[in-house]
């Protein structure tokens, strides 16, 4: 899956869009690549000069997200519900590639729940446990 597919896939686009390419997906497990640049929007504010360009661990906290989404079949919309024991191993900066892999733990009615974690090079940069809650068209622009 290329990034044109992605954008058909996700409801998200630039700068939100925190995955570039779907590099494996089967059964109950997906991963996913983000090529980290100095041009993302994100790392005009965190953290100015005299210190380094760091991805905030929320960015990648939404690439694990987006990953999990990915586990739906078909055109399925999913909402965050959740994210546990988030832990962040080292910085990610720009020239980074991150590689995401998310991992199916279960499914109960509407709640999927992944397990998913981010390398560079092979090495753990974050890791999470990402709940999500599938639905319906019927749901968007709800409130209440």
């Amino acid at each position: 899956m290329n990034i044109e597919d992605l954008k058909r896939r996700l409801p998200l686009a630039y700068p939100y869009l925190m995955i570039d390419r779907v590099t494996a997906r089967g059964e109950g497990q997906v991963t996913t690549r983000k090529c980290v640049t100095v041009n993302e929007p994100f790392f005009q504010g965190h953290f100015r000069p005299p210190y380094p360009s760091v991805m905030p661990g929320t960015m990648l906290v939404e690439g694990m997200a987006q990953t999990a989404g990915l586990l739906l079949e078909g055109d399925q919309l999913a909402w965050l519900a959740g994210v546990e024991r988030a832990r962040f191993h080292r910085p990610v900066v720009p020239g980074d590639v991150v590689t995401y892999h998310a991992v199916l733990q279960r499914r109960r009615g509407p709640l999927l729940r992944a397990e998913v974690r981010a390398e560079v090079d092979g090495k753990r940069v974050a890791e999470a446990l990402i709940l999500l809650m599938e639905s319906g068209e019927e749901d968007v622009g709800q409130t209440g």
